[in-house]
């Protein structure tokens, strides 16, 4: 069976997103970069909500921008090959490249995404879409880069649901610019 994973970057003291709404704190560099292009290889499909959704419309076409380096390409051609469902109450349709919007709950969807054939991840993206997930307990792994620098506060990267959930340490890994990665799986 797939495993779900929720990976993202996040400041020490646990944001994925600034009390201003801002995140070029999170920005990688080459290394964290390629890292996490690597990871989304391993991708099968990537739910999103609706902001990550937007965000990342702008990889759907970047192949085609000459200001990109070649790791930057890459990812973009990676991306838009990537089957991506969007969850979202306020869109009618989505844009891109094997992208769609969501035909049902999340639990309904990932049960369905689970039982079709495929080895790789079923990726969440978005704090939302994974505190969601989290409290259905459908996340098999969190994947945190976590990024030195404190924020405040601003959107959380764990969800506050106020119940213990163990994990099980799989890997982890220091980068040059001292952003500390932390795989952990689910203690099921």
């Amino acid at each position: 069976m797939r495993s779900v994973t929720y990976s993202l970057s996040v400041s020490l003291d646990g944001y994925i997103v600034g009390p201003d709404g801002d995140f070029d704190w999170g920005a990688p560099d080459e290394e964290v970069f390629r890292f996490a292009t690597d990871e989304v290889r391993g991708v099968d499909v990537h739910l999103l909500g609706r902001r990550l959704y937007e965000t990342m419309l702008y990889w759907e076409t970047a192949e085609s921008d000459p200001s990109l380096d070649d790791l930057e390409r890459e990812f973009a051609v990676i991306w838009k090959a990537l089957p991506k469902v969007v969850f979202s109450t306020t869109l009618s349709a989505v844009q891109g490249t094997n992208t769609r919007l969501a035909s049902g709950g999340l639990a309904d969807e990932i049960e369905r995404l689970r039982a079709e054939p495929g080895e790789g991840d079923i990726a969440i993206g978005g704090a939302t879409l994974a505190a969601e997930a989290a409290a259905l307990d459908l996340i098999d792994e969190y994947r945190a880069r976590v990024c030195p620098v404190l924020l405040g506060g601003g959107i959380p990267y764990f969800p506050q649901h106020e119940r213990r959930v163990d994990l099980e340490l799989v890997d982890t890994r220091i980068f040059s610019s001292k952003i500390v990665y932390h795989r952990y799986r689910v203690a099921r």
